[in-house]
């Protein structure tokens, strides 16, 4: 279409884009594809040459702490999340490989702990506490318990865990409808 409005027989282009971005590109890496590229990466080391597994460890933990630290600069939420899982996937083994801890559990523990941070964080933020709270705490339950177990001296309180968790829970929810009344 020339100016007047009607057709001149030229060829006529659309430019289709995402928003008010036009002809910008996003700053910075994709932190995200960074995070699988190296992890998986690492992972596959692992099976390649089980020898390297500490030093895996160590590096899986150093781009948790990384996101964190990028979370604390830039206070975004995926940097929180992905640092917060990344770094308590990682410290149960660098602990391990370091003699500082053993048995089962120690896993689970730190990924509760993990989620009880992140709820944490958002109800400091008037996020509120989220499902992260419920996670968390049922993560840091059955790891501890876990944990507890292979300590000398402490009962084995494992069977009554999940009892007592769904007890907690279903209380939760019955004070929280009670309140809202």
């Amino acid at each position: 279409m020339n100016e007047g409005g009607s057709h001149d027989g030229g060829i006529h282009v659309v430019e289709w884009n995402w928003g008010g971005d036009r002809g910008r590109e996003r700053p910075g890496l994709p932190w995200f594809g960074v995070f699988l590229v190296v992890f998986g990466g690492l992972l596959l080391l692992q099976q390649v040459a089980p020898e390297f597994r500490a030093a895996g460890s160590l590096v899986v933990l150093a781009v948790g702490l990384a996101f964190l630290i990028s979370w604390v600069a830039s206070r975004r939420t995926a940097a929180l999340y992905v640092g917060a899982i990344v770094t308590a996937i990682a410290l149960p083994n660098v602990l391990t490989d370091a003699g500082l801890i053993s048995g089962d559990g120690w896993g689970t523990l730190a990924i509760g702990v993990a989620f009880l941070a992140i709820a944490l964080v958002r109800a400091t933020s008037r996020g509120g506490w989220g499902w992260q709270l419920v996670l968390g705490a049922l993560l840091v339950i059955v790891g501890g318990s876990t944990v507890a177990s292979h300590l000398s001296g402490v009962p084995e309180i494992g069977r009554a865990v999940w009892p007592l968790a769904l007890v907690l829970i279903g209380l939760a929810f019955v004070l929280r409808g009670i309140a809202r009344r």
